[in-house]
């Protein structure tokens, strides 16, 4: 079933691209805060507030373009490793963008989740996570997916997990376990697979994200940082991969 998305015209906003060459999903690791402010003699949360700015003009024209889902990576559980001070300041800054989005989510009919173990989180974030998802449930437009102290090998572990309990109680047995019973207990569970990976900041590697998910996904790596990603950096991607000859293993072209 498609998001109900009276916003999107396609053609509109892209069009040299057919409708039918839009992803259904893509996935987005927001990289380059941190080099974009210290290249401009700023300390590295700079960046970051600045790179908020980026999800709100990527959200608004993936709506225009008819995107179902825009998942991305904000803070990922190696995230941690980093300064103190610098995380907490991620951490408020977050915080505040979910309060500060609630209204113009709902009133758009987009919906929110966010993805990533809750545990270690601080408490105000998972509140104003809740708060959001609860906000933005009776939506019925594109998704808005946020991960936060995700890893996807965690991800998946945490599904085996969960799956091993149920064949320990007897409710499964080891031989009913399929890929689709996989997908079902990861956070992403509902959702269609990345079509599209973007990664900014030029670095060549998925970095723990979505593993499982992007088995297929084409992926386009601009050296744009994040905070200088807007439209015509999107439609760029877009355009990139309206032009693959996507054949999932096979010969046929889809």
């Amino acid at each position: 079933m498609r998001a109900d998305n009276k916003k999107a015209d396609p053609l509109a906003s892209l069009p040299d691209v057919h409708p039918s060459r839009i992803p259904t999903h893509i996935a987005i690791i927001m990289d380059g805060n941190g080099r974009w402010a210290q290249e401009r003699g700023f300390p590295r949360v700079f960046g970051h507030r600045n790179g908020a700015a980026s999800v709100r003009s990527v959200l608004n024209e993936s709506q225009r373009l008819g995107v179902q889902v825009l998942t991305l990576y904000s803070f990922s559980m190696e995230n941690w490793k980093r300064p103190a001070d610098e995380i907490k300041s991620l951490m408020y800054m977050y915080g505040m963008y979910l309060e500060g989005e609630r209204d113009a989510l709902v009133r758009e009919n987009l919906r929110f989740r966010q993805i990533g173990r809750r545990e270690g989180l601080p408490q105000e974030v998972l509140d104003a996570a809740d708060r959001l998802t609860e906000a933005t449930a009776g939506n019925t437009g594109p998704m808005l997916c946020i991960a936060v102290n995700y890893g996807s090998r965690a991800e998946i572990t945490d599904s085996v997990k969960a799956i091993a309990s149920k064949v320990k109680e007897g409710a499964i047995a080891p031989e009913d376990i399929t890929e689709s019973m996989i997908a079902s207990h990861l956070y992403t569970t509902g959702l269609p697979d990345p079509d599209l990976l973007i990664r900014t900041a030029g670095e060549m590697r998925v970095s723990n994200y979505l593993l499982w998910q992007i088995s297929y996904a084409e992926l386009h790596v601009t050296s744009t940082l994040w905070p200088d990603f807007g439209v015509p950096e999107l439609h760029a991607a877009i355009r990139d991969f309206a032009g693959r000859k996507r054949r999932f293993g096979g010969l046929t072209t889809v």
